[in-house]
């Protein structure tokens, strides 16, 4: 797709998605380190379901720390409402395990102070920061114009045509921050988010084909099928082995059973059962 046509293109989604989406406003009062934390979360995921997440972890633990040092298992079952609830889970821990051993602390505040782009670059240094999360951060804490984009929303471009599936898969929209400016840009990252999260948990839903159908009548070719050949042959399940019939029983008793044979190598003689006239010789020594 030419420039000029994606640009056309984005245009007409973030169009159509206003009429179906309402933009989420961001907290204005959240630290740079809540401005991570909320995106770790967020990424696969609801606003309101990560509101009710971070909510239980602030009521549950003392402090970050305790939820530092907490194991993935428990944390994903106090995120367990969110749709991938141990990815998230992983991507939380890493996060503060990162921030502390890099800083030695959590106050990441010197990242507003800055340079935006060094501080993109050490959001980008820390070990288990995804791209959205550098991305949201960048956007919502750092003021910024860097639109945070989801394996969904990356599935939702591939179908509307606005990148290919190669694009998809390195995970690049070019030309995105060009076509939509930095005025709009928090609100056209939170409308296409939510597409994002709807195509990703029921990409067979006729409400979300109906809107990628509206925005791009040709996506209707690139949409999922249900049930096609190639689906069913991944999601194909091996046979289970048929199981092993036990030996059946002999009725030769165990005594009278032949010694089996050795290949290359003769059967045993039988042992000759010694002479009655030897036994009664007598002894001439």
């Amino acid at each position: 797709m030419s420039a000029s046509n994606r640009q056309a293109m984005i245009n007409k989604t973030f169009r159509v998605l206003k009429k179906y989406y309402q933009p989420v406003a961001t907290v204005a009062d959240r630290s740079v380190l809540e401005h991570l934390l909320y995106a770790c979360c967020l990424e696969n995921a609801k606003h309101e379901c990560v509101d009710e997440v971070l909510a239980k972890l602030e009521q549950n633990y003392f402090d970050w720390n305790e939820v530092r040092v907490t194991t993935i298992g428990e944390l994903s079952e106090v995120m367990s409402n969110l749709p991938d609830a141990a990815d998230a889970a992983k991507r939380l821990k890493r996060t503060l395990q990162n921030v502390f051993e890099t800083h030695y602390s959590f106050d990441i505040e010197f990242l507003r102070k800055q340079n935006i782009r060094k501080s993109i670059s050490d959001l980008e240094a820390l070990n288990g920061v995804t791209r959205f999360a550098v991305s949201y951060v960048a956007q919502n804490a750092l003021g910024g114009h860097s639109i945070p984009l989801s394996q969904g929303v990356f599935g939702v471009l591939v179908v509307l045509g606005v990148i290919s599936e190669a694009d998809g898969a390195k995970r690049r929209v070019p030309g995105l921050e060009r076509a939509v400016p930095k005025s709009k840009g928090m609100e056209f990252a939170s409308l296409l988010h939510q597409l994002g999260v709807d195509f990703a948990a029921t990409p067979f839903s006729a409400r979300v084909r109906a809107i990628l159908c509206e925005i791009s009548p040709e996506s209707k070719d690139r949409l999922p099928r249900r049930g096609s050949k190639k689906e069913a042959e991944e999601h194909r399940e091996e046979p289970l082995p048929e199981p092993s019939r036990p030996p059946e029983a002999s009725t030769t008793s165990k005594e009278q059973e032949p010694p089996a044979s050795v290949p290359g190598k003769r059967p045993p003689k039988e042992a000759k059962p010694p002479d009655a006239a030897a036994e009664k010789m007598p002894d001439t020594a």
